[in-house]
């Protein structure tokens, strides 16, 4: 370049620097007669017409408490997950370590202290170091930042991000508006709340906002007891968190830690030696990487996955969808669930077994429900949420409905076919109708043609089991699982040893508007559309409907709680940030059956596993508490089933396809290494269940099942002859 050019470019940048000077000049003098004398006339028209814009700019912000993170808990207080759109926990300035106060004050506002929000005394020194050619020094307090902090939070919390405007964006108009916001920030707040507010609502990291996350995230420590070159790290990150970054930028963060040291013993916040001791220490990182979403849960993802879709599909917390997302990632939250985490561990530890490695990705899951209170005490599958290289990867719950009774969203597989754990129910309405648990019924016949003079008081029984018939729509003859069993028998031995055709012959004597009554009354209904499962269709008898394991249990559940239904239910306690109580979920109980037909029922499953269906499951769970259970198989052997409880537990346990169409039959297969023509509820589902129950039947009451009453257990008297 040209001398002559180089000399009016240096000219040019001095007159810029004297225009930049008047022109700040003024603006402190505005700030300074605003201050001191905000309602006297200024003699000059400039200074007054000054000052009226000045005080004419808006003077109120509102402070609302910035984003927090919310928690989901178990039951007995362990992490299930965490939600948040900025990881935050807000601490009292009392659960900090001095030294992150004197940190950030010595560092960002030496004189936070003497300010009444705006430093005039600062804008003129920083003004004076930039015009000379000294480096860029910024001269917002800590109110001032706190001021840009709080606006720019709650365009965010209003889904309003794109008028955010960073301190680099500012025009003077803007930095004269949150001048005003300052000083008037300063009237209503002590130093101590602002600094309070600015340490829990600042930026440090993309997964810690607020000094209780960073510290955290950084050293995984609490604020409280962060050590003097942690704090003065943590408070050097602020100005530039990117660029200070200690995971990335090691050598920039000491050098800005030690920036800070010096500024702190300049001030007189630590002594020489404080100083050199923190400045000889090395950085020693414990990064401890946020987890959000039920994704990165610690236990029970799909648990985690219903409980947030519970809270999504409810308007008790928010108006709409968004009001409601912004409340779960935003509200800070503390969500006590009912999981207990005494089951949870051993139902994961047994669905992980039962199919080992799985490469052909079948199935397994495990649901428990306290009788009583419908509390969802586990529920697990084996399956992760994330893809991850050689594992079965699905989002869907395999324990849930598809979609809850108002037709949201709940993210479930939409249940499977439930084969023979159907059959209890028809038995049920046996016992209602006054009958014997010992009456004989004739299981030879396996023809009922379309013309079969079904007892329906409510509509017509739709369905046909007669070859004959095929080509009118009829189904073949019945098949039992065994040819041994085609003959006379008592109802209870044809349930405890799950005959297809026994439960047909209590059919046909029965309405089968008492059979679709029970099934209504236990809470059974489809997985896919929360519609009644339709007991007038006949392949209904025999569990032809998907239905959710969650839904299944809480059914056996009822016959648990000697005939009483309660509605389940997985949220105990919700309280927000502040401690208020919002709506949570409570026991809902009504009669369902009759106590005595539950006990007749019980008395019977009993014995599926003493003699029945369920002989060959092991362990013998029936050899340590009193227990009662249903295997079930459909059609195809690609949903299997066993449905077992005490008076204190009901679980449902499950093996089969789950992948999209549910159509691949559990035939000719290898799981865990072992070779199957046909799986069975027994064989996998069985001893998944089994397993599980050894471990943890003995946490909740297992009391002795009440007999039912002996006109029940009598057989029939017979007809007197004609």
């Amino acid at each position: 370049m040209a001398p002559q050019n180089r000399i009016g470019s240096r000219l040019a940048a001095a007159l810029w620097r004297v225009l930049g000077f008047s022109i700040m000049s003024a603006i402190c003098g505005v700030l300074a007669a605003s201050l001191v004398v905000p309602g006297v006339a200024a003699a000059a028209l400039a200074v007054r017409t000054s000052i009226t814009f000045f005080n004419d700019l808006p003077s109120e912000l509102t402070v609302d408490s910035p984003s927090q993170s919310t928690k989901v808990l178990s039951a007995d207080g362990k992490p299930i997950a965490t939600f948040y759109a900025e990881n935050r926990v807000k601490v009292g300035l009392d659960k900090m370590s001095p030294y992150i106060k004197d940190a950030i004050v010595a560092i960002e506002d030496s004189r936070f202290y003497q300010h009444a929000g705006v430093d005039p005394q600062g804008i003129l020194r920083a003004l004076a170091s930039n015009l000379a050619g000294g480096g860029r020094q910024g001269a917002s307090t800590l109110t001032q930042q706190y001021v840009t902090n709080v606006v720019n939070e709650s365009l965010l919390s209003a889904n309003r991000g794109d008028q955010v405007i960073l301190s680099g964006q500012k025009n003077v108009l803007d930095k004269l508006r949150e001048m005003k916001l300052a000083l008037e920030l300063e009237k209503k707040y002590t130093k101590d709340q602002i600094l309070e507010g600015y340490l829990n609502i600042v930026f440090f990291n993309r997964d810690a906002y607020g000094i209780e996350a960073a510290a955290r995230h950084f050293f995984s420590t609490t604020a409280k007891d962060l050590t003097l070159p942690q704090a003065a790290l943590l408070a050097g990150l602020v100005n530039s968190p990117t660029f200070y970054d200690p995971s990335v930028h090691p050598e920039n963060s000491i050098k800005r830690r030690n920036q800070v040291l010096e500024a702190m013993l300049r001030q007189g916040k630590i002594t020489q030696a404080d100083h050199d001791a923190a400045v000889a220490s090395s950085v020693e990182l414990k990064i401890a990487p946020a987890k959000q979403g039920c994704a990165a849960a610690d236990m029970a993802p799909y648990f985690c996955d219903y409980v947030s879709h519970l809270i999504l599909n409810n308007p008790a917390y928010g108006v709409d969808a968004a009001d409601r997302e912004k409340r779960l990632y935003r509200g800070g939250l503390t969500i006590t669930t009912t999981l207990d985490s005494r089951l949870q561990a051993p139902a994961q530890a047994q669905v992980d077994a039962t199919a080992g490695a799985n490469p052909d990705k079948w199935g397994a899951s495990l649901v428990s429900i306290q009788p009583g209170t419908g509390k969802i005490l586990a529920m697990a599958q084996n399956t992760v949420f994330l893809p991850d290289p050689g594992k079965f990867d699905t989002q869907l719950n395999f324990n849930v409905d598809s979609k809850d009774a108002s037709g949201n969203d709940l993210n479930g597989a939409g249940g499977f076919q439930p084969g023979s754990t159907m059959k209890p129910f028809t038995f049920a309405e046996w016992l209602n109708e006054g009958k014997s648990l010992v009456a004989e019924v004739d299981a030879s016949r396996r023809t009922y043609p379309l013309d079969f003079p079904w007892r329906s008081s409510c509509g017509k029984v739709l369905g046909a089991y007669a070859t004959a018939q095929k080509a009118l729509g009829a189904a073949d003859d019945l098949q039992n699982n065994d040819a041994g069993y085609y003959r006379m028998m008592p109802v209870n031995y044809g349930l405890y040893n799950s005959i297809n055709t026994a439960t047909f012959a209590e059919a046909a004597q029965l309405d089968f508007c008492g059979i679709q009554k029970i099934v209504d009354t236990v809470g059974l209904h489809s997985g896919v559309d929360n519609a009644p499962v339709n007991m007038l269709q006949l392949g209904n008898l025999l569990g032809a409907i998907g239905v959710a394991p969650l839904h299944l249990a809480n059914a056996f559940a009822t016959f648990a709680n000697d005939g009483k239904y309660c509605t389940p239910i997985a949220i105990a306690d919700v309280t927000d940030a502040a401690g208020r109580k919002l709506p949570a979920e409570t026991s809902s109980c009504r009669d369902a059956v009759k106590p005595e037909v539950a006990r007749g029922v019980n008395s019977v499953l009993q014995d599926v596993l003493k003699r029945g269906s369920g002989i060959y499951i092991a362990p013998k769970v029936q050899d340590k508490v009193p227990v009662a259970a249903k295997t079930g198989t459909s059609n195809n052997n690609g949903a299997t089933w066993v449905a077992g409880y005490t008076t204190g537990l009901a679980t449902a346990s499950f093996f089969g396809d789950t992948l999209e169409g549910q159509k691949r039959p559990g035939q000719n297969i290898t799981i865990n290494g072992k070779f199957y023509k046909n799986i069975d509820g027994y064989m996998l589902a069985g001893p998944q269940w089994a397993n599980y129950m050894l471990q943890v039947a003995g946490l909740y009451p297992a009391a002795a099942f009440p007999p039912p009453p002996e006109s029940m257990t009598k057989p029939p008297t017979p007809a007197p002859a004609p």
